[in-house]
């Protein structure tokens, strides 16, 4: 019996001390509500990174190149976003223009990270995205955070 509780003691220290590790190693991220309580954000909005690879690809990198991760809707602005972020980029054969923030996001428009990515999933994902953010009214903030399942 001594054996057993000894075990469980360990089996808790050691998952104490990997669970430490991954979040200063940056494995997962702890999400509590005093982020959205302090007004930073609405709602989160977990990204299917492996179903929309290219676009996540675009949305990670200039999140990391300081370009917000919270977007407050604006649909009604989406259009002038979109015309600003645009601006002198070329189309391209295959490819659309993915812009992030995004043109429908309040931070969107002049200044917004624009990368090519297949037409099919800058498409597919927005589409996703525009389901997922429908129950939403204009003024949300919705932080985007990445998800690898």
């Amino acid at each position: 019996m001594m054996f057993s509780q000894a075990l469980r003691r360990t089996a808790a220290w050691l998952s104490l001390v990997l669970m430490t590790a991954a979040l200063a190693g940056g494995l997962f991220t702890l999400h509590t509500s005093q982020a959205a309580a302090a007004g930073e954000y609405d709602a989160v909005l977990y990204f299917p990174f492996n179903k929309y690879p290219y676009t996540g690809d675009h949305i990670r990198d200039a999140i990391a190149a300081g370009h917000p991760d919270v977007c407050t809707i604006d649909r009604d602005g989406a259009d002038e976003n979109r015309a600003e972020s645009l601006q002198g980029i070329p189309t391209k054969t295959g490819y659309d223009r993915d812009e992030w923030p995004m043109a429908m996001c309040e931070e969107g428009g002049a200044g917004a990270d624009v990368r090519y990515v297949p037409y099919s999933d800058n498409r597919g994902s927005g589409s996703w995205v525009g389901n997922q953010l429908s129950v939403y009214p204009d003024g949300t903030r919705i932080k985007f955070i990445m998800s690898y399942n």
